[in-house]
């Protein structure tokens, strides 16, 4: 199974949007464009995969024209003999699951094939899930049918592998973006950096917001939250022990109401912005990151205290956290630090993104932060 998620845009459907659905599914730069008639494959190209699934048998009278990869619901033998015959074309099994037999068959598949494509006629994503399990360490690819970009996440997490790809239904321009976003927004890395603590102050009450996910949050696993879009320290999640309430490892006591924090697509929002199905990028101490669902903000006047740490290369940033012990970042190593405790010299993580914002989106422009 393939590390990068892929994306298919199915066009088969588009109707009279379909140039201009194609369009945009070449500007995202997707990585295939399934059709079923071989004439729409001609004109794209080298740079997308053009996939030919026909609906039926006699769409293969015509050949396949300019396709890559020809997907069908025809067995090894039937298949071998089309290979023998085109074998400038990489072939696909079909599989629609309905019931045991059908399961089998994409297990099958999905063990031996180059390219499976499953669609899945019931919406419990249990099979799916069966299917992935039989074909961990399977050297193929699995590209799962969908109907729309919600559906596409969640086939992108399934059992935390999640499928290859996805095969996605086009219904009008603008599904190509959403797609991409989709594929993009479960990993990646981040780049941290050590930051020098210059100094702390009280600075009485204010409302800060404690961050409930809908994950299980590591010892060395935390959100970004900073006063600037441009400078953000690592606070940890609650699952340290603390002397006098249980651990919730599922909450970060964040910050001040106005910080910062990154969310998925390398947007940012602010903390007073997150709510129930916000989705918030958590960040371990090696940069690694995946996307989480928030479940609830608790927004509550507490006492607040102020953090500034500079970058080896001056940049500076700036903290406002709730002025309580148990409150607390992470340091290198995977260090948890009290807030309370922090004081000049100390080293903090943070991240330093290179971009201004505008309502959340990355721009280049000028803006300064003070």
């Amino acid at each position: 199974m393939s590390v990068n998620k892929l994306c298919w845009l199915d066009v088969r459907s588009a109707g009279r949007e379909k140039k201009a659905i194609v369009e945009e599914a070449l500007h995202q730069r997707v990585d295939g464009v399934v059709a079923e008639d071989p004439a729409d494959l001609e004109a794209l190209p080298p740079s997308v995969t053009r996939v030919l699934l026909p609906r039926g048998p006699e769409s293969l009278e015509s050949g396949f024209g300019q396709a890559d990869v020809v997907v069908l619901p025809l067995g090894p033998a039937e298949r071998a003999e089309l290979a023998e015959a085109y074998p400038q074309v990489e072939f696909g099994r079909y599989v629609e699951i309905a019931d045991a037999a059908g399961l089998d068959e994409a297990c099958r598949a999905a063990r031996t094939e180059k390219w499976s494509v499953l669609e899945f006629r019931d919406p419990t994503k249990i099979p799916l899930e069966i299917v992935i399990a039989a074909a961990a360490g399977a050297p193929g690819s699995i590209v799962t049918a969908v109907g729309d970009v919600e559906e596409a996440r969640v086939v992108f997490g399934c059992l935390e592998l999640g499928s290859d790809g996805v095969m996605m239904t086009a219904r009008a321009v603008g599904d190509a973006t959403e797609l991409k976003r989709a594929a993009a927004s479960p990993t990646g890395e981040l780049v941290l950096t050590e930051l020098e603590v210059t100094a702390t102050a009280h600075l009485g009450m204010g409302e800060r917001a404690c961050v409930d996910t809908c994950s299980y949050l590591r010892q060395d696993e935390g959100i970004l939250v900073g006063s600037h879009s441009k400078g953000m320290i690592l606070c940890v999640s609650e699952t340290h022990p603390l002397p006098y309430m249980p651990t919730r490892p599922f909450r970060v006591n964040a910050g001040a109401i106005h910080s910062y924090t990154v969310v998925e697509n390398g947007r940012t929002n602010y903390l007073s912005e997150l709510g129930a199905g916000s989705r918030v990028l958590a960040v371990d101490v090696a940069g690694r990151t995946r996307v989480v669902s928030v479940g609830r903000v608790k927004i509550e006047t507490r006492p607040l205290i102020s953090i500034d740490a500079v970058a080896p290369d001056g940049r500076t940033v700036n903290l406002i956290l709730q002025d309580d012990w148990h409150v607390r970042v992470l340091g290198p190593g995977g260090a948890v630090l009290n807030s309370t405790h922090l004081k000049p010299g100390d080293k903090v993580l943070g991240h330093l993104p290179t971009a201004d914002r505008h309502v959340g989106y990355p721009i280049d422009e000028f803006c300064l932060e003070q």
